[in-house]
């Protein structure tokens, strides 16, 4: 039976919700239909766009560029300021109106979400009929709207919810591939970074289909391990789990936001490191160890992106869980400028079965080490015992 899995994405998220904040409040004036942005402090240069109207948007503003440029294109713009607390209030309204539905989804964002809907479709019916269905709910209830990609997989759908906006629905079935996504360029692409771009360029692929038809071997030459894992990328081929963390309190993740642009791999590993150390404890404390790790990356432009590696075993470690991560890392990063690091643990198991792995090195002392400085952690706090590496390290 073919998965059948959705991806919703709100409609410009922070603008709407800002929107809907000032109507509450008693305004007369909806932002979404003028020249709007939200963004930092005006008189900062580095204050840049976080979301943007669509007024806004045809006069070429664009998320990311600074405040101070944006206000070159448009000297009538209205820049109003993020209200974080309000929009994770919507997030967990929305989150919690599609969990009436199904437990099993995945939050990917403050945002978007993916939904596994394979389980629930005898009892909603048809996947097109239901996304029209929820899509009017969520308007009609929380007052804003979304997008929904429907595919076989998590990455089909999320290209799907992305070819046209707002308030669309569409399909990228795996017969639809050929058809639908590979005459885009291969910079629409998800996962796909911007300085990769330019190396398919040069190597004359312009566009997925492209990209899907090119010789690995000669890929590998230039992107090694990358190589594969794009190609298939660009066949919509893609068998990650929709990993319930929202809703599964027994999927274990966390994530640090960084207070500047982070594109060397090494810094990048340090806060893999600090992260392997935090999912580890609350891992061992639930006594159970993980089948499946994912990092979680977010770039400068607020575009979040995840890869997904299925263990030889199940782990518990934190040096286990440090250099599955690296693995990971190294297969889905393309120097781009992130803002986000994340890693969830899933697929969990309560018996460590052993096998030979990548992870034979690790000795079982130092798991049990580990185990001795959570105890220490716990009673006299979580920064007590740390590595030195992180000691000079600016993660909160």
């Amino acid at each position: 039976m073919n998965r059948v899995i959705l991806h919703i994405d709100v409609n410009n998220a922070f603008l709407s919700w800002t929107a809907i904040d000032l109507l509450n409040k008693g305004s007369k004036y909806d932002i979404r239909h003028g020249y709007s942005v939200i963004g930092g402090d005006e008189n900062k240069r580095s204050g840049i766009v976080l979301a943007k109207s669509t007024p806004a948007k045809k006069l070429g503003i664009e998320t990311g560029e600074s405040l101070y440029s944006a206000r070159k294109k448009c000297r009538v713009l209205r820049v109003y300021s993020p209200n974080f607390s309000f929009y994770r209030e919507m997030s967990a309204k929305l989150f919690k109106l599609i969990c009436k539905y199904t437990p099993d989804i995945e939050v990917a964002s403050i945002d978007e979400c993916y939904v596994d809907y394979t389980k629930v479709k005898d009892l909603y019916g048809d996947e097109l009929v239901f996304a029209r269905m929820i899509q009017k709910e969520i308007l009609d209830t929380l007052g804003f709207t979304v997008n929904v990609g429907i595919a076989n997989n998590k990455l089909c759908a999320k290209m799907a919810s992305d070819f046209s906006k707002p308030y669309k629905i569409h399909t990228l079935y795996s017969y639809e591939v050929a058809k639908k996504m590979w005459p885009l360029d291969v910079g629409d692409l998800f996962g796909i970074g911007k300085r990769t771009v330019p190396k398919l360029n040069r190597l004359n692929i312009y566009t997925i289909g492209d990209l899907a038809n090119a010789d690995v071997n000669k890929l590998y030459v230039y992107f090694k391990k990358s190589a594969l894992m794009m190609v298939d990328k660009a066949n919509g081929i893609d068998d990650s789990l929709v990993l319930s963390s929202r809703v599964d309190p027994k999927v274990i993740g966390n994530e640090v936001t960084l207070d500047h642009d982070v594109f060397s791999i090494d810094e990048l590993f340090n806060y893999l490191l600090f992260l392997s150390e935090k999912v580890g404890m609350r891992l061992r404390r639930e006594g159970k160890y993980a089948n499946v790790l994912v990092v979680v990356l977010k770039d400068n432009t607020f575009k979040k992106f995840s890869h997904q590696r299925s263990l030889d075993r199940p782990i518990d470690g934190n040096d286990e869980i440090f250099e599955a991560s690296k693995l990971v890392l190294r297969e889905m990063y393309n120097g781009e400028r992130i803002r986000l690091v994340g890693i969830r643990l899933g697929k969990f198991t309560s018996q460590k079965l052993e096998q030979v792995s990548m992870f034979d090195s690790v000795s079982d002392e130092s798991v049990s080490i580990d185990k001795v400085i959570d105890e220490i952690n716990i009673k006299y706090g979580d920064v007590v015992v740390r590595r030195a590496s992180l000691l000079n390290e600016k993660i909160n």
